[in-house]
């Protein structure tokens, strides 16, 4: 009995580790790619090479932990929806690219876990995508309020306070942020559409790594038909720093998905997305205040820790 409960103990502390860590380089992922996509000079051509290097990790991963590439007959029958997951992971990461140069490491989390925790609701509440329905209760909402006040302190008060704190530093307000910022949001709704579809063709296969590998192949291919609509110039600027973490970006999605795939059964899917959120949030603020992968350093204001306190009570009190 003593045995059995410390190896409970001692997954749940490694869940908890994994979860942390696959966090963490969410934002990290972003700051590579946004690198990456600066030296191939467009946004397709370097989410092409991420979903590329992704899927050639996970092809290696899906030979070695289930050994053969055979779907399920029945996935043949599933609804057209069960095959866009990919599309939506290439809308949230070139979305992603876009937009952390414009708003910043910390915002290019916050705006899509906001719009996460908002189509998750929507999903919850509808059983989209073949889940579980879940209500709307009082909690839930409670949750919403304090993960909303927890943007708008981190955008808003974190905007003024640091244009009081650093004269020196303040811009005029480019108008074009708002739109950026609501593309954020609708992003994130997408990457929950995303996580839902994947979790769906998971269970139909009966395997979470097959499902990954599945959805960034229908990324990897659509990324290429969108480079060649749009005649993308395949060029490499060899005059800028080439660092060999530019090529890491697609290993970090594959393993966040494979990483989720592994702490999910372990703790549940509402503490995943918990410890999960806890690592992004921790990621974004490390990468704001000290610039790292060549992102330009921003202060990080007691308004903003505080604000991102909020966002993770109001997860918890969604998720729990």
């Amino acid at each position: 009995m003593i045995g059995t409960t410390r190896t409970k103990g001692g997954l749940l502390i490694l869940a908890i580790i994994i979860g942390l860590i696959i966090g963490i380089l969410v934002p990290v992922q972003t700051s590579v790619n946004t690198r990456l996509r600066g030296i191939v000079g467009t946004p397709f051509l370097a989410s092409l090479l991420s979903f590329s290097i992704g899927t050639v990790f996970l092809i290696v991963l899906t030979l070695f932990v289930e050994q053969n590439f055979r779907l399920n007959p029945g996935v043949w029958s599933e609804p057209g929806w069960t095959w866009i997951g990919g599309v939506l992971g290439v809308i949230f990461l070139t979305g992603n690219i876009l937009l952390f140069p414009r708003i910043g490491g910390v915002q290019t989390v916050i705006m899509p876990i906001f719009g996460q925790v908002l189509m998750g609701l929507l999903i919850d509440n509808f059983g989209w995508f073949s889940t579980a329905v879940t209500p709307l209760s009082s909690t839930r909402l409670f949750g919403a309020g304090f993960v909303l006040l927890g943007v708008v302190g981190t955008v808003a008060l974190g905007d003024w306070l640091t244009k009081r704190r650093y004269p020196e530093q303040a811009k005029p307000v480019d108008p074009t942020i708002y739109g950026w910022r609501i593309m954020g949001v609708v992003m994130g709704m997408m990457s929950a559409a995303q996580a839902a579809i994947n979790g769906h063709l998971g269970v139909v296969l009966d395997s979470a790594v097959k499902a990954a590998l599945i959805s960034f192949i229908v990324g990897t291919v659509t990324l290429l038909l969108v480079n060649l609509i749009v005649r993308t110039k395949w060029q490499f600027d060899r005059s800028l720093p080439t660092p060999w973490w530019i090529w890491i970006g697609g290993l970090i999605g594959a393993l966040f998905i494979a990483g989720n795939a592994v702490i999910v059964p372990l703790v549940g899917a509402g503490a995943a997305v918990v410890i999960v959120t806890i690592g992004l949030l921790t990621g974004s603020l490390l990468i704001d205040r000290f610039g790292l992968f060549g992102a330009a350093k921003a202060p990080v204001t007691g308004v903003q820790i505080v604000s991102l306190v909020l966002m993770i009570v109001g997860i918890v009190l969604i998720r729990l």
